[in-house]
């Protein structure tokens, strides 16, 4: 998958906790592809109001709900320090891509975590 837009591509998703052992590498590697998979979609369906990026972002929070079950697995949580850095990597996401009015809470309304 091939990401054009530079400042998605510079990014380090997820990058603060990486640097914390509680957060297993393997469960953020699918997390970071994850995001790098809406990023895809949102260059792929140029979505061209808020209601439409909501959608796609929607999408990947509930890929996100699935893997809180692989964080548990692994003896961790998606828990206040994960939530927050999730939610900030979707808002660069949206603002990266011309959103920069969208709402954090209705990128990831459909969260469980």
């Amino acid at each position: 998958m091939l990401i054009t837009n530079r400042q998605v591509a510079a990014r380090s998703f997820l990058k603060p906790l990486y640097a914390d052992a509680y957060y297993p590498d393997h469960v953020l590697d699918q997390g970071r592809a994850i995001l790098l998979r809406l990023c895809a979609r949102i260059e792929a369906e140029a979505p061209s109001d808020l209601a439409a990026l909501y959608v796609l972002t929607g999408a990947a929070t509930e890929e996100f709900n699935l893997l809180e079950a692989e964080f548990e697995a692994a003896g961790s949580e998606i828990e206040t320090v994960a939530r927050e850095e999730i939610a900030e990597d979707f808002a660069f996401v949206a603002s990266a891509y011309g959103f920069q009015d969208a709402d954090v809470e209705a990128l990831i309304a459909p969260r469980e975590w």
